[in-house]
C-alpha cells in the first residue's frame, strides 16, 4: 500500500466563474460533457493506489456531495478509510471564503493529525490534469525533500506562483507572476506532496501568526527554516479553472485530439458518476461537426465545435457553434447560439439568437428560460 494520504481542496467558489458557481463550487462543474472537474483529482488518486482520500469543503457543496456520494464510482466506498467529505469543523456558517489553503486545512486539523500515512498529496478540485501520482511520490521520496511541488513550463495561467531551481530540481527562489507579466521559473500547479510532520508544522505556524497562504506562509517559511522543497515537472495538458474564460478554453481544448489523449489516457482512465442514457438520436437533417456529444441527446439541427452533455435537445433549424451545453438543456427550433455556455436544465425558446465571443461567452444560468 502506498504511504500517501489524499486531500482534495474543493472549497473554492471562484467568483470569476459568475453564474456557473451559483450554488456550487468550481470542483462540481461539468467538463467535456460527461465529467466533473473533481473527477480528475479523484481518478488520479485512485490510479496511484491511494486508499484514503479527503475532500475539504466549505460552502455550496451539495452538488459536489451529490456527485461524489459514497465514492463507489472511484472504488473508494469502504467500511474503514476510503473517501471522507470534510465540511468546516467548528467554524461559523456565516464565515467568508477561506483566506488560503492553510486556513482550509486548519478547519479540519484534528482530523488531519489522526492520519496514519506519513505523506500527504494535496490537489485542487478545479484542476484539469491527468498525472501519475505514484511517479510524483517516488520522486518525492528519492529527493529527500519535505515538500514536492508539481510544476509545469509555459502554462498560460496569468497570475501564478513560480519557482527557480538548482540542477537537482530543488527550489532556490519563490516568485510571483502578475497577470500580463512574465517571470522566470516554472509555474506552480498547486499539487503538492508533503511530509505529514512538515504539514503540521506549517499549520502550527499558520495558526500562531494568522497567516494562511500555502505559498508565502507555508513553503516560503519552510524554506527560511532550512527546509528542502523539490519540483516535479509535469509535461502533459493541464488547466486550472478559475474564470469563465478558463472554463471555455479548457472545454474547447478537448476538441483537439492531442489534448484529449493527454487528459484521458487509456492507462489512467478518468472515472465519473455513471448516468445510464439511451443512444443519441440524430435526425436526417442534423449535422454534427467536430463536437463531443454525450448519450441521451436529441439532435435535429447543426452542431459545430460544441460540447453537449447528456439529455440535450437541439431543435429543427437550430445552429450551434463553439458552445458548451450542460445536461438536460432544451434548445427549441430555429435557434442560433454561438459562443454560449448553457448551464443544466436551461431552456432556449424558438427563434432566439445569442452570440458571445471566445473571451466573453454568453452564459445561460441553471434552469433559466430565455
Amino acid at each position: 500500500m502506498i504511504d500517501l494520504h489524499g486531500i482534495i481542496s474543493a472549497y473554492r467558489g471562484s467568483p470569476e466563474l459568475g453564474a456557473l458557481v451559483e450554488g456550487r463550487t468550481a470542483s462540481a462543474l461539468t467538463f467535456a460533457g460527461r465529467y466533473r472537474l473533481v473527477d480528475f483529482a479523484l481518478s488520479n488518486m485512485k490510479a496511484a493506489g491511494i486508499h484514503n482520500v479527503d475532500v475539504v469543503m466549505q460552502k455550496d457543496y451539495q452538488s459536489l456531495m451529490d456527485h461524489i456520494g459514497s465514492g463507489k464510482d472511484w472504488d473508494m466506498s469502504k467500511k474503514s478509510g476510503g473517501l471522507s467529505l470534510l465540511p468546516p469543523f467548528g467554524m461559523g456558517g456565516n464565515k467568508g471564503a477561506y483566506s488560503g489553503l492553510l486556513e482550509a486545512l486548519l478547519a479540519a486539523e484534528p482530523y488531519l493529525r489522526r492520519m496514519k500515512e506519513n505523506n500527504i498529496v494535496i490537489m485542487p478540485g478545479n484542476l484539469a490534469i491527468n498525472i501519475d501520482l505514484d511517479a510524483v511520490f517516488k520522486a518525492h521520496v528519492a529527493s529527500g525533500a519535505g515538500v514536492t511541488v508539481v510544476c509545469a513550463e509555459n502554462v498560460d495561467n496569468g497570475e501564478c506562483h513560480k519557482y527557480t531551481t538548482d540542477e537537482q530540481g530543488n527550489v532556490v527562489e519563490t516568485l510571483y507572476q502578475r497577470a500580463g507579466s512574465t517571470v522566470a521559473g516554472v509555474a506552480d500547479l498547486e499539487v503538492y506532496v508533503v511530509n505529514k510532520e512538515v504539514l503540521l508544522e506549517m499549520l502550527d505556524f499558520s495558526a500562531a501568526h494568522m497567516r494562511y497562504s500555502f505559498h508565502a506562509d507555508g513553503i516560503r517559511e519552510y524554506l527560511k527554516r532550512g527546509g528542502k522543497v523539490h519540483v516535479y515537472l509535469h509535461d502533459g495538458y493541464t488547466k486550472q479553472i478559475n474564470s469563465i474564460a478558463d472554463y471555455m478554453k479548457a472545454n474547447m481544448d478537448m476538441l483537439c485530439r492531442e489534448h484529449r489523449k493527454s487528459l484521458f489516457p487509456v492507462e489512467r482512465p478518468v472515472l465519473t458518476k455513471d448516468r445510464a442514457d439511451v443512444s443519441t438520436y440524430y435526425s436526417e437533417e442534423s449535422q454534427v461537426i467536430n463536437s463531443l456529444v454525450s448519450d441521451g441527446c436529441y439532435i435535429e439541427g447543426v452542431v459545430k465545435n460544441c460540447i453537449l452533455a447528456p439529455g440535450v435537445h437541439v431543435g429543427k433549424g437550430s445552429y450551434l457553434e463553439n458552445c458548451i451545453i450542460m445536461r438536460d438543456t432544451y434548445i427549441g427550433d430555429n435557434v442560433t447560439l454561438k459562443y454560449v455556455i448553457s448551464d443544466k436544465y436551461a431552456r432556449v425558446e424558438t427563434s432566439k439568437e445569442l452570440v458571445g465571443s471566445d473571451n466573453i461567452p454568453v452564459v445561460i444560468p441553471r434552469a433559466y428560460t430565455t
